[in-house]
C-alpha cells in the first residue's frame, strides 16, 4: 500500500478526517499517480476513465398525431466551461435579479458560487451520470460520454 494512502486510511480512522475528506484526497492521489492505483490490487479497479466530452440527452416517445419522435442531444462538456466564464461578464446587480428568478422557479442557487475552478470537479462527477426514465409513452436517457 502506498504511503500516502496509508496516512489517509490512519487519519479516517483516527477521526481526523471525514470518509468525504478521506475519498476526496484518495481521488486526488489517483489523479497525481495514477499507475500506483493500478497495480494496488485485483479486486481494486484504477479510475483510468476518461474525461466525458458530452453530456448526451436522448429521448423516444409516441406522439399520438404524428407517431414516434426521437430527439437526440449531444452537448459539449466545454460549453459549461463558456457559460461559467460568461457569468463574470455579468453584473452584480443583473446576478441578484438572475438569483431571485431562479428561486422564485424553486431553484435555490446563487450563479456567484460558479467558478471555473469547481467546474472540473463537477465534469468529473458527471463521468459516472446516468439517468434512465421510462414512462408508458416516453423513454429518456440522460448520460455522459
Amino acid at each position: 500500500m502506498n504511503e500516502n494512502r496509508r496516512r489517509i486510511l490512519e487519519m479516517l480512522a483516527a477521526g481526523k478526517i471525514s470518509a468525504e475528506e478521506a475519498e476526496r484526497l484518495l481521488a486526488a492521489l489517483d489523479k497525481e499517480y495514477p499507475s500506483s492505483s493500478a497495480s494496488a490490487g485485483s479486486g481494486e479497479q484504477a479510475r483510468t476513465k476518461a474525461k466525458p466530452k458530452y453530456m448526451r440527452v436522448q429521448v423516444e416517445a409516441e406522439d399520438q398525431k404524428d407517431g414516434p419522435v426521437k430527439v437526440n442531444v449531444r452537448i459539449p462538456l466545454q460549453l459549461l466551461h463558456a457559460g461559467v466564464k460568461f457569468t463574470s461578464l455579468i453584473p452584480p446587480q443583473a446576478r441578484a435579479h438572475v438569483n431571485e428568478a431562479l428561486r422564485g422557479k424553486g431553484l435555490d442557487f446563487d450563479i456567484n458560487s460558479l467558478k471555473p475552478e469547481n467546474l472540473d470537479e463537477i465534469i468529473d462527477q458527471l463521468n459516472d451520470l446516468t439517468v434512465d426514465v421510462d414512462h408508458k409513452d416516453a423513454k429518456v436517457r440522460v448520460f455522459c460520454e
